[in-house]
This record gives C-alpha cells, structure tokens and sequence, in this order.
C-alpha cells in the first residue's frame, strides 16, 4: 500500500507554506465580484429550467423518448442543486453578497439531510478535523472501514455491499450521519429533539417527489413517480463517488489527536493537502460535481466560489512543488478503482505488515507543533 511521499516539513516551511496560501485565498477575496455573481445566479438558472423541463416531460409526455428526456433533465436539475449550489451556498461562499437567497446559514437544499445537520457536522466536524482519527466521522461514514487504524470487526465483511447500498441510498446515508444512530443515547428528550427536523425533512422530500407530483400527474403517476426515483438514484450514486473519490483513495494520509496536538495554521493547510484527492475532467464535469473534482482547493479554501478552483489549482501545485508535497490527482475512473479496492482490502482483517505501511502513512507528513 502507497505512503504519501509529501516530504516532513519544519516548523519554519510548514508556516511559510501556509503564509503563501492565506495570501493566494487572500487574491481571490480581493476580486469577488460581478463574475462570481453571474456564475451562482446562471447556474441556479440552468438548474430551475433543467427542473422545469424535467417535470414537464415527465408530466405531459407518453412515449419512452420524453421519459428519458425528462429524467435525465431531473437528475441534472438535482445534481447541480446539491453540489454545484447547495453544497457551496451552505459553505458561505456567497455570504458576501447579501443576498437572502444566497444565505450560507439558511439555505435549505433538495435532500432529506436538513441544511443545519449537514452545516454542523460537514462545514464544522469534517473541514475542522479532516481526517484525524476519533474527530472526523466522515472517515468511513461511520459504517465503511477505509485504513488500517481503525479496528476491524466482523461486520466489515460486507462493507462491499454496504458502500454499494450505501450509493444508491446516499442522500439517507448523509441524512441520518448527524443524529449518530448507532451511539447509545442517555439523554432521550435531546434525541428527540434532533431527530424531529429530519423526520420533517425527509417526509416533505418523500412526500414532494413520490406523493406530491406523482398526484399532479394523474394517469402519469407511475411515470412521474418512477422518474423521480430514477433521480434521485442517479443524484445519490454521483454524489457517491464525487466525495468518495475526494476523501478516501490510496495516499490519503489519517492523523491521531496526538499528533495534531498544536495544530498551527500552516499545519491546518499541510493536513488539508495530505487528506484530499483531485481527479481531472471537462469544465461540466467540474460543475456537476460542484467543483469537488479540486477537493484539494476546497479542503483549502471552503469559503471561496468554488468555480475559482480550476484557476487556483495551478498556483497550488506550484507551491507543493515548491515545498515537496504530494499533489494527489488523477482521472475519476481510476480513483474510483482504487477506492473500491480499499473498500474491499479493508473488509479483511489487517495483516500486521499492512497495518504498519498505514500507520506510517498516517504520519508521512507531521503538522508543526
């Protein structure tokens, strides 16, 4: 299994490495503007006509040519509101503008996750604590072993199946992830109180696209219905593999709590760097994928337009040349291999040898203390 070959940093370079990058994020601060705007307002445009077409084929038409049309307009409509508009909006990177409806804090997305979970545990616990073993829950997603510093127990055997239930179901998955279901719960009331806004959440959601518009349609039910689901399918196995293929393919580097104990800024930006994976594609793969093709830049950056990513990426590359750090990229096909491989080999119990390769894998790059 690969080591991460980013080279230990002193204390001095660690810093000088960040310094550079709070000045790059810095640049990009001084030039919001007009553009950014336009590219928010023009795909928030796309996506509501990507709606409305998919709604109306899907509702007016009788033949299987409008019937693909129609979901395939729909899964778009979904894919670019949860990532390219949802997922950034609710990280603040519109916050600058005023603008309500591009409101960080209040914006509520197409999902049964509801805004302020998906806030708390996403923008808070993931980008806080990326990748630090006991802190960050989205390593695994609590249910799939990724590294040989977790313990393994038997019912990891069917992680594979699991990661694949898991795709088909992702919006569930992302859903549920807060309430920490499997964590015994002393204090029933707080549960309760946790629980209820998803509840509402996911009823609507439920009630929107499989009761709602199906009604609407009358003898087009079934069509809508299954439409509809088709989507939403279509939207959680993307999402899926965009997040997985950003977090957990081979190089990724975990931390203990003790090794990030003083964790300075410049030593933030080394384990961002080290716990993140880029992949490449056409401009429209980027924007589907809410710019997270450069999980890199928004492990950096969560807080700028994620579309300035592409111009940033270069600038960052430069600096990890210059300071010998990995940059971890490649095509989507290939980290979606190495994923699904480091699915199956952590299914298994670790072999002691394996379990060293990781472990020092785990601290290839110290962070300055």
């Amino acid at each position: 299994m690969p080591v991460s070959s980013s080279r230990p940093l002193s204390v001095e370079e660690t810093e000088a490495f960040g310094a550079a990058l709070d000045a790059l994020r810095q640049e990009v601060l001084e030039d919001l503007g007009a553009r950014d705007l336009s590219h928010i307002r023009r795909v928030i445009a796309v996506q509501r006509t990507a709606e409305l077409a998919g709604r109306g084929l899907l509702h007016l038409g009788i033949d299987p040519l409008t019937f693909t049309a129609g979901t395939v307009a729909l899964s778009l409509a979904k894919i670019l509101e949860n990532m390219e508009i949802g997922h950034n909006v609710m990280h603040g990177q519109y916050d600058w503008t005023g603008d309500p409806s591009l409101d960080g804090n209040t914006y509520e997305w197409d999902n049964v996750c509801t805004g302020d979970n998906w806030r708390h545990y996403h923008n808070h616990e993931h980008h806080t604590y990326t990748n630090i073993l006991g802190k960050d829950r989205d390593i695994g997603y609590d249910v799939l072993r990724v590294t040989d510093a977790q313990p393994w127990r038997p019912g990891h055997l069917t992680q594979p199946v699991g990661a694949l239930a898991l795709a088909l179901l992702f919006q569930w998955g992302v859903g549920v992830h807060d309430l920490r279901l499997h964590e015994p719960r002393p204090d029933r009331e707080t549960f309760h109180e946790e629980v209820g806004p998803f509840l509402r959440k996911a009823g609507w959601q439920l009630g929107k696209d499989y009761v709602l518009f199906p009604a609407l349609a009358l003898a087009n039910a079934p069509r809508v219905l299954l439409g509809n689901l088709i989507a939403n399918t279509t939207r959680n196995v993307w999402a899926f593999s965009v997040i997985f293929v950003g977090h957990f393919p081979e190089g990724v580097s975990y931390f203990t709590e003790e090794e990030v104990e003083g964790e300075t800024r410049g030593g933030w930006y080394v384990r961002q760097l080290n716990g993140s994976v880029n992949f490449d594609g056409p401009r429209w793969v980027h924007v589907l994928s809410g710019h997270l093709s450069h999980q890199i830049e928004h492990h950096l950056f969560p807080d700028l337009p994620a579309h300035r990513y592409p111009e940033l990426a270069p600038k960052v590359q430069a600096l990890c040349a210059q300071y010998g750090q990995t940059y971890l990229t490649g095509s989507l096909s290939s980290k979606l291999r190495s994923v699904a491989g480091k699915i199956w080999r952590h299914a298994w119990p670790s072999r002691t040898a394996s379990a060293s390769r990781d472990r020092g894998q785990a601290v290839a790059t110290p962070v300055a203390a």
